[in-house]
This record gives structure tokens, sequence and C-alpha cells, in this order.
């Protein structure tokens, strides 16, 4: 993204790159799963038509000492009979009527969804069976003020297998280092306005991810689930803490509002239009053609109280970029579904193994990993917002492309952005989806070649087709590989050249005649 700094670096106060939310999950491993729950069943002679009562007892025992905890610390519990209410504003409103500074703060409950097990009966066998689904059960919503990280709050299941989540924000966790360390920054929201010194709040966001998460996440499930000490008797029945959802938020500060309300338009029709697809209006809240080998795309343009946001979607993770308190140009990237991603690392288990590079986890202990590709992500995405208004003439731009390279010793033929083929690969290999996670030969075929079925051999020959393709864009500079892995994402000067031959070859003959 260092063009984009640099090309509004006299617009532009500093960047702040780091965890915005973030969810936990907290999960009872042994009994999350049918074969885990029968046998603990079993070693604690329940049997399944005693199913119900014994989970009910179970759910009894949690409610009681929720209670306890309201009436011990003398703050509210309050049912909520739409789960839609925002808690978090309730719960701020409750802090400050009775000025409360730290600690619980109150303690909500409603009725949700959880992933749960019930007892049913196979007919065929004629046996009693656990079987796993969706249901409803009382959720109790613990809302604290920590020292450290501000206004947090665990959520208790309270039907068995009692997951356990906390959701807490980096950002307010960074207001609270930046106190300790006296420095100073004017905060609106859950971002940053002006920051004394940028580059030592770098250094504490990036502290964050060194923290020892499991510990104190532990510590927190005590406080907010104090039954689960007595629930299992005596059994050893720990949590196991994994990162359910992540927010990673790269914050362009902008010195002045006017001078991001002058750029934000035209970067809000650059994401749409270019990075997206340009289809993408057909694209907005639509799902992906099935044919195509990621689950789901969806590309979203939507003005909020808060700014104009653009959101693309990708197998349950996004990239969006909107603009915050008039002054903040966010890029932040999602993540859901880690397993689009790679890590380097031992097979879990065997720390003594070899390492390869495997599906990324959900695991706390892939956090550092996940924030590495996340900011991977921002960059791209912000390395194409600075091909907005880019003043080197386009002849400059298109000058290596439109002439034969020579790339690893053989020649690769110029590009010709005005002809469709051409026109056609540049206008794939830009899509927003693929600045999360890059692309691949079969992503790309069905863009090129559409979704008519075909035999082997002409499957061949498309793939084929396409590698010959993805290496004339690597001859000219316009992607790069992504290691080890057999996945391209654009390169800086792609993104720069790709963005205004696409926008010339759409523009009208009028405006390119003033533009001259």
């Amino acid at each position: 993204m260092k063009s984009f700094i640099q090309r509004h670096s006299d617009k532009i106060k500093g960047v702040l790159s780091g965890l915005d939310r973030i969810r936990f999950r907290g999960t009872l491993r042994s009994i999350a799963h049918p074969w885990g729950l029968k046998h603990y069943l079993q070693a604690a002679g329940v049997l399944l038509k005693d199913f119900k009562n014994y989970v009910l007892g179970l759910t009894r025992q949690v409610q009681q000492a929720t209670q306890r905890v309201a009436q011990e610390a003398g703050r509210p519990l309050v049912y909520l009979p739409q789960s839609t209410t925002s808690k978090e504003d309730q719960a701020r409103a409750i802090a400050k009527r009775d000025g409360i500074t730290h600690g619980l703060v109150a303690i909500f409950s409603t009725i949700e969804l959880c992933w749960s097990f019930e007892v049913a009966y196979h007919r065929d066998t004629r046996f009693l069976y656990l079987r796993p689904g969706k249901r409803k059960c009382l959720h109790y919503y613990h809302y604290y003020l920590d020292p450290d990280f501000g206004l947090l709050h665990a959520r208790v299941q309270s039907w068995l297998p009692f997951t356990l989540h906390v959701c807490l924000n980096g950002r307010e966790r960074l207001a609270r280092q930046m106190d300790q360390a006296g420095l100073r920054y004017v905060q609106r929201d859950n971002c940053f306005v002006d920051v004394g010194d940028f580059a030592q709040a770098q250094a504490l966001l990036d502290q964050q991810l060194q923290f020892a998460w499991s510990p104190w996440l532990t510590r927190l499930a005590a406080q907010a689930q104090p039954a689960h000490a007595t629930l299992w008797g005596g059994r050893a029945l720990d949590y196991y803490w994994s990162v359910d959802e992540s927010e990673w938020a790269t914050d362009v500060v902008f010195r002045s509002p006017a001078d991001l309300a002058g750029l934000y338009p035209r970067l809000v029709r650059h994401g749409i239009e270019t990075l997206s697809s340009r289809d993408v209006l057909r694209y907005l809240g639509r799902k992906q053609p099935q044919h195509c080998p990621l689950a789901e795309v969806v590309s979203d343009y939507q003005v909020r109280p808060e700014g104009t946001r653009v959101k693309h979607w990708l197998n349950h993770n996004a990239i969006k970029m909107y603009d915050k308190q008039q002054a903040v140009l966010r890029v932040e990237t999602v993540v859901n579904n880690p397993q689009d991603f790679k890590v380097y690392r031992t097979a879990e288990g065997d720390d003594d193994g070899s390492k390869q590079w495997r599906r990324l986890r959900k695991g706390v202990a892939d956090l550092p990993r996940r924030a590495e590709v996340s900011q991977a992500a921002n960059a791209r995405y912000l390395e194409g917002l600075a091909a907005v208004e880019e003043k080197a003439p386009l002849g400059a731009l298109a000058a290596r492309v439109c002439r034969p390279v020579t790339w690893q010793g053989r020649r690769a033929r110029a590009l010709n952005p005005l002809a469709q083929a051409d026109a056609q690969l540049l206008a794939a290999v830009t899509r927003g989806e693929f600045a999360i996670n890059g692309f691949r030969n079969r992503d790309l075929r069905p863009l090129l070649y559409g979704t008519r079925p075909v035999g082997p051999a002409e499957r061949k020959r498309q793939s084929a087709t396409v590698t010959r393709h993805l290496r004339l864009l690597r001859a000219h500079g316009l992607i790069k590989k992504v290691a080890h892995t057999h996945r391209y994402v654009l390169s800086n000067q792609g993104h720069k050249v790709i963005a205004a031959l696409l926008a010339a070859r759409q523009a009208d003959t009028a405006t390119l005649l003033q533009a001259g």
C-alpha cells in the first residue's frame, strides 16, 4: 500500500493497522461432538433416555450461578425479549447511569439459536441416539468494563455443550495501551482521528498479537461461567479457545475531512467498477453462479450512517472499505473461514514433525498468521486504490505491456488491451473477490471460457491456455506468484496499469478527447 500512501502523503497524518473487533469461541471439545458426548454420558452413568432431565439439571445450575453473580455484584440481570436489541448500547447506558468504571456492568439474557444435541429415535435400529443440530436456548451476555480491553462481553450458552464466546475490540485495547504509555490521541467511536506518534501506536497494536490470549480467556470464562467447575462431577473439561471471527483494519488518517471527502467518491467508484468486476452491478446482493469453484461471491455498495461502504464477500470472508468519522479511510479484512488460507506449521499434535503449508486453523495459535494474511489483503486493496488519479500518461504506463518482452529466457508477446481476449483476461484478474486470497488457474477458466460442460481433453486444453496467459502476465510484471502455492496476486504495477487500461477502454471518445 506504499503507492497509495506516497501519492496522498500531503493529505495523510498516519496509518494504523491492527485488530478491530474479534470474537473468540470457547469449546468443550471432548463433548462437542456426538461420539465424545456419548462416551462422557456413559462414564457419568447417564442413560440416553435420561438425557433431557440430566441436561436440564446442568442448565439450572448455570442459571442459578449466573443469578448469584449478578446479586453479589449488585448488577442488573435483564431479560431481552428481542435478541436483536443492541446489548452494547444498553450496557454503555447502564454504565453511564450507574457510574461503573470497571468490573461487571450488567448481564442480559435472551433466546437465541445455538448448536446443541437432542436424543432421537432411530426407526431402523430401534435405538436412541444423539442428534446434533440447531435449536434455541437461553444465552447470557456478561458485559464488563475491563481495565485493559474496555467494554467487552462474554456470551454463555445455557444448554449443553455450553459454548462460550468472548467479543472485544482491539482499538479499545489500543486506547488503554496509549493511556499507559502517555501517548496523546483523539478517539471517536472505535477509530483514532489523531495520534501523537503513529509509529509508537503501531508498535502497541503489534504487541496485541503476542498477548497470552488463552490464559486470559480462561480466567474470564471462570467469571462468566462460575458453574463450570462443578458441572462435571470432578472431571476436567477445559475450554479450547479459537478465533470465530476477526476483523483486521487498516486506518488511513487524513489531515482534514475535506481531503478525504474530495477523494473518497472516486475511490468508491474505483472499488466497484474496477476492483470488483466489469459486471459488478449484476452481483450486487447476488450469489456467484453455481459453476464458480468458490462457494459464494458477492459485492455490494451501501450508504450507512457512519459512512459509505464497499464490500466484497468470498466464502464467508470479506474485504471492505468505508470512511469513518469523516477523516479516516478504513480498509478491513474479515475472516470467518480461515481454511481459505495457509500457514507454515507442523501437523497438529506433532510438534517435532516437519513443517508444511497447511490450512489455517481457527485456534489462537494461528492468530499471527491470520493477521499477516489479513494485512496483505488490506495492502493489496489499497495498492489497487493507488491507481485512482494516476498522474503518469497512459502511454507511459502501457508502453511496456504493449511490446514483446523476454522473461526467463523466453519471448512473451505484447498485450493488446483493446482486443476482446486480452481485455477479458485483464478484467478477470482484477475481480474484487481475488483481492483477498488471489486467484488460481481453475478460478479463471469459468470467467474466460464460460460454464459449458466440457470433456477431459477440452478441460486440459483450457488449463494449458490459462497457464500460458498467467505466464504472459507474469512476464509483463502484472501479477506475481504466491510462494509455495498455485495462487497469483496482482503486483503493484499491475494494479496501476490494468486499472488505467480498462478505464481507457471503457471511456467514450469525448472523454478521451477532453483528457487529451
